[in-house]
């Protein structure tokens, strides 16, 4: 049986995991319920979080499929995942086009070698632009400097959610046949290398229970099968192994084997070690292959044992061994997080704001209860200069509110680098600093009434830009322990925006609120009306409170000031000061001046 090894790839809600279901139904490998998003937070949230593999059967052709994250922050899965597999199937949107996630992995695919297959997805919308965007994917395709090979790429037209393929817009069909057809016409076939001895190397790393550290891995030359084996770095150096397991895919199932051949898909078990890009084989003689590079993190943050007044009410696990244990286990799987032990509080690096909000909403699902602190970018030192990251941000909004993105993002040293017109919608490019970046997401979604599109990729270190101004408003912290009454709030939300609603429990400390004018204030949301033997007219008027602003772990991370913690429980996420005490904040203010 021949074995073709492709990449669905594409910015975030293109279409890639719809796609990737429906040709699994179709090829009846899986149940009519199978989903490539099988995490839970994945399902909530619609996007994909972590790269998965796939296998389906057809014309007597297994067609290895790997489905990778669209959004930036998982941008590493992806760069993994295609030096594994032999073309790419590129999702775009009919209506939206090439978005700065398809730049990014069609840029690492070009650069690979590979000859993309182009898919315009969600024809169907009556926005569609079907000529615009092919010649729009053309042109990103010259400017990503694609050789007349790659530049020869076939184009197929579908509607994912309906299982739907066409070779053309006009052409009748009912299913995916000419998408699957086109994969064996372009694709070249894995696996012609079976006479010599086996190299494979690890793609992706996966954790379990009773098996322990799993590597996925694409076989290159050889059968492999259980036994020991060599593991070797591009360096050289050279350690022994041994493969306890290997298995292979059948749908989203995993399945055990005895052997496994040159061009395959294998997950393998046994070696504690592994690590990505090193090469597994048999023969000290063999070259290992070029190794994989993981993209660096470009912030941090400090995970510490949750020590607040309301801390163990919820959760189970809370002490310091506990949360070691838990990120000494990501570290496993989770290649794109770097954490520093030494230190009281774990230092915690990431490739952005999500990746860590992912990581937190998993733990807190487990029952942990966990305090960070505000995330800062990294900063390094080239040549003596001082460099941060730095990010390409697009953005789409109406034409009115396109002053207001310009204005602020300029605010946070974003250099506006393009600017086309769309109708009554305006797309522009900055190239902003991730720092100036950092809790402006949810800014945006207010200013644009959440009709704006905003999405971003990482670019480079650069120079750093010296200080931004990132917050415009200030704290209201509670200066009592106790339950917020409705009176007292009803005073203090003319203040700004309350986190709080009436008959929350809160604690001296906790951040209930923020200021609009920038100034903190130590406030008392637990008084309640002083009771008289007086009446007057107006005086008992009906208490009207606007909805609180309710946090999440997100929105948490991006406004939380320097001197806060984010506090995360199973069921509450809350904002409260490093100092309690109103007299410790004071102290600490004039140690630090």
């Amino acid at each position: 049986m021949e074995i073709r090894n492709i990449a669905i790839v594409a910015h975030v809600d293109h279409g890639k995991t719809t796609l990737t279901d429906a040709i699994m139904k179709q090829t009846g490998i899986a149940g009519t319920e199978a989903s490539m998003d099988s995490n839970a937070l994945e399902q909530e949230r619609g996007i994909t979080i972590y790269a998965k593999n796939t296998a389906v059967k057809y014309k007597n052709t297994k067609i290895n499929i790997v489905d990778t994250p669209g959004h930036a922050d998982f941008g590493s899965e992806v760069e993994r995942v295609l030096r594994a597999i032999d073309s790419v199937i590129l999702v775009v949107d009919a209506q939206e086009g090439p978005m700065p996630q398809t730049r990014f992995v069609l840029r690492k695919s070009l650069e690979l070698g590979h000859k993309p297959l182009v898919v315009i997805n969600k024809i169907d919308k009556p926005a569609a632009r079907l000529g615009e965007v092919e010649e729009e994917i053309y042109e990103l395709f010259l400017d990503l400097g694609a050789n007349d090979e790659q530049l020869d790429f076939p184009v197929i037209y579908s509607i994912a959610k309906q299982g739907i393929a066409k070779r053309k817009p006009e052409d009748e069909s009912s299913d995916l046949a000419p998408l699957l057809d086109m994969i064996l016409e372009h694709v070249e076939s894995a696996g012609d290398k079976l006479e010599v001895p086996f190299r494979l190397q690890p793609f992706s790393l996966g954790y379990d229970n009773f098996l322990g550290r799993l590597a996925i891995a694409r076989v290159y030359e050889g059968v492999v099968k259980p036994g020991n084996v060599l593991v070797k770095k591009e360096s050289g150096a050279l350690r022994s192994g041994k493969i306890t397991k290997l298995f292979n895919f059948e749908g989203t199932e995993r399945r055990e084997i005895s052997e496994a051949r040159a061009g395959e898909i294998i997950m393998l078990a046994g070696i504690s070690d592994i690590d990505i890009g090193e090469t597994v084989c048999i023969s000290e003689d063999c070259k290992p292959l070029p190794a994989i590079k993981v993209d660096e993190p470009t912030i941090t943050l400090d995970f510490l044992v949750n020590d607040s007044p309301f801390a163990a009410q919820e959760g189970s696990l809370v002490t310091r061994e506990q949360l070691r244990e838990r990120l000494e286990k990501e570290l496993e799987a989770n290649v794109g997080l770097r954490i520093d032990f030494s230190q009281t509080n774990f230092k915690v690096s990431g490739r952005g704001e999500l990746h860590i909000a992912v990581l937190l909403e998993n733990m807190r699902r487990e029952g942990f209860e966990v305090q960070v602190s505000q995330p800062k970018v990294i900063f390094r030192e080239v040549n003596g200069q001082k460099q941060e990251p730095f990010e390409e941000v697009t953005i789409t909004v109406a034409d009115e509110l396109s002053g207001t993105v310009i204005e602020k993002l300029g605010r946070r040293k974003g250099v506006l680098i393009d600017m086309k017109q769309d109708g009554g919608f305006k797309q522009m490019v900055f190239e902003i600093p991730t720092r100036g970046l950092l809790g402006y997401r949810g800014e945006f979604i207010v200013d644009t009434k959440g009709e704006g599109i905003i999405s971003s990729r990482f670019l480079e270190f650069r120079d750093s830009v010296g200080s931004i101004t990132r917050r415009a408003v200030g704290s209201m912290i509670s200066g009592d322990t106790g339950k917020a009454l409705g009176y007292s709030l009803d005073n203090l939300q003319k203040r700004g925006a309350l986190y709080v609603g009436a008959g929350e429990e809160v604690y001296e400390g906790q951040v209930i609120g923020n200021t609009t004018k920038g100034d903190e204030m130590t406030v008392n949301p637990i008084k309640g009306k002083n009771l008289t033997n007086v009446r007057a007219s107006g005086s008992d008027d009906a208490i009207v409170l606007t909805p609180p602003l309710l946090l999440d772990i997100e929105k948490g991370l991006e406004i939380m000031a320097d001197d806060e913690y984010l506090e995360i429980t199973p069921k509450s996420v809350r904002l409260r000061k490093k100092y309690l005490t109103e007299v410790e904040r004071v102290r600490q203010r004039r140690k630090s001046s």
